[in-house]
Formats: structure tokens, C-alpha cells, sequence
């Protein structure tokens, strides 16, 4: 038996190294000395740590003002858009209407669109409402791309509760508000969480939107400020990553928080529906 699970328990230490090595190198970089980030040795365990990459990110700019600027947009994206895809799942899911078919085909469609190719059409209509540099203009734009792979995927798991449950909640005295939120709400949480992961890394890591539809420096998140260490005197190496680093712990924090729920939801949903 150990024999059987040795091939692939050793592939899959290959595979979880490869991926883990970039997020490792990246945070040894970001502690190894100005001089040595550019060195043609490489060096896999700095020393001595360094936290000078680290102070330089941090105090560049107005670093904390561009944090809560990212967890405004970030948050409401996810609340917004779980909010609107339950109802639409269950819609979706539980009852049959005309322009279903046509509406999960739109859904399936649309996320095969690529972002760049928005980006025009959706400035030019934030635009003409004077939504441009308006932060509330950007947390709509994410909708394009956030909403459909919500509702299509949380669809999965409204399929994946059995009817009769919600059935035998109405028949006990709880309404329809009542079965969704003591039945399917509970049993809908590993969707809620994997979809909720999702929406979160969309609209954290996005650069393309935010810095074409914010022109106010105090409207920037943190993917922009990004990029603010590339000026006309050069890129600081150092700073610039230690800033990467800085800004990927949010989501490895998240997604070390709820890994199981995720596992667990992404499985489910993958045979639902």
C-alpha cells in the first residue's frame, strides 16, 4: 500500500515545491540586502537579513491610505456580488422562467470575454454618467467579471441542496425566507467561501481597471502604488518587492484561513449541477 501511494505522494512534493518556490523566492529576496537582490550567485537563504526593502515599501507614499482604499473596493466587491448572486442562483437553481437557458448561456459567455477587451466600452460608459475616478464606478466595473463566475458557481450548489430539505422546512412552519436562511444558507457556506476567494483575489490583485479609471492619486490601491516605484531615476529592486510581498500577505493570510472550506467548496461545486 505504502508502495502504491509513494509515486504519487513524491509528485505531488514536486508539484507543491514548484509552486511554493516563486512565493518563497520572493520573500527571500525581499530580506536579503540592497546589493546582493541583483547578484549573479543566487542566493537561497539570505543572510544577513535585511529589513531596509521592507521600510523603504512602507514608508513610500501614503501606503496605508492605498490599503484601505484596496479593502473598500475588495469587500464591497465580494458583499455586492454575493448578495446579488444568491438571489439569482437560487432563481437560476429552483424555478424554471422564460430566458433561463439564454441567461446561463449569456453567463458562460461572458467570463470567456477578456478584461483588456472591456476596458474601452466601460470607460467610455462610466464616462458618461461622470463615474470615472470614483471608486464606486470601479467596484461596478468588477461586477463584469466577478458576477457571472459567482452566480454560475454557486448555481452548482443551490443544485447540489435536495429540494425536499427546503420542502420539509416550509412544511414545519418556516417560510421561504426562513428555509433559505436556517437550510440552504448553512449548506451553501464552502460556495460562499470559494467564490468569496475568488472575488476577493479579482478585484485585490487588479491593475488594468484601477489605473486606467482613477486619475486621483488618493483614489489609488495598492496594485497602482505598485507602481510607483518605477520612476525616471530607475526601479528600486528591493523596495519593489519587499512591496510585492507586502501585498500578497493579505490573500495567502485568507487562503490559509479558510483552505478547507475552499477545498472543500471548489470539489463540490466541480460535480453540482
Amino acid at each position: 500500500m505504502r508502495n502504491k501511494r509513494a509515486v504519487p505522494n513524491t509528485i505531488a512534493v514536486l508539484v507543491s515545491l514548484v509552486v511554493i518556490f516563486p512565493v518563497y523566492w520572493m520573500f527571500a529576496t525581499a530580506l536579503k540586502q540592497p546589493g546582493k537582490i541583483l547578484s549573479a550567485t543566487p542566493e537561497f537563504i539570505p543572510w544577513p537579513i535585511s529589513l531596509d526593502n521592507f521600510h523603504t515599501a512602507l514608508t513610500h507614499g501614503s501606503f496605508l491610505h492605498y490599503v484601505r482604499n484596496s479593502l473598500l473596493v475588495s469587500v464591497s466587491t465580494v458583499l455586492i456580488a454575493l448578495v446579488v448572486a444568491l438571489g439569482a442562483s437560487i432563481a437560476l437553481a429552483r424555478f424554471r422562467f422564460l430566458g433561463r437557458r439564454a441567461f446561463l448561456i449569456g453567463l458562460v459567455l461572458v467570463q470567456m470575454v477578456p478584461g483588456s477587451a472591456m476596458v474601452i466600452p466601460l470607460y467610455l460608459m462610466l464616462r458618461s454618467v461622470g463615474a470615472i475616478d470614483f471608486v464606486p464606478g470601479l467596484i461596478i466595473t468588477y461586477m463584469t467579471f466577478v458576477l457571472p463566475f459567482t452566480i454560475w458557481t454557486l448555481r452548482g450548489f443551490v443544485h447540489g441542496i435536495p429540494l425536499e430539505l427546503e420542502e420539509a422546512a416550509m412544511v414545519d412552519g418556516c417560510g421561504r425566507f426562513g428555509a433559505f436562511w436556517h437550510i440552504q444558507l448553512p449548506l451553501l457556506a464552502p460556495g460562499i467561501v470559494a467564490t468569496s476567494i475568488f472575488a476577493f483575489i479579482s478585484a485585490w490583485d487588479d491593475y488594468l481597471f484601477a489605473y486606467v479609471f482613477l486619475k486621483s492619486q488618493s483614489n489609488y490601491t495598492l496594485p497602482v502604488w505598485l507602481v510607483s516605484f518605477q520612476t525616471s531615476d530607475g526601479i528600486d529592486n528591493g523596495a519593489t518587492i519587499a512591496a510585492s510581498a507586502i501585498f500578497s500577505l493579505p490573500v495567502l493570510v485568507v487562503f490559509l484561513l479558510v483552505q478547507r472550506r475552499l477545498v472543500g467548496g471548489m470539489t463540490s461545486g466541480a460535480v453540482k449541477g
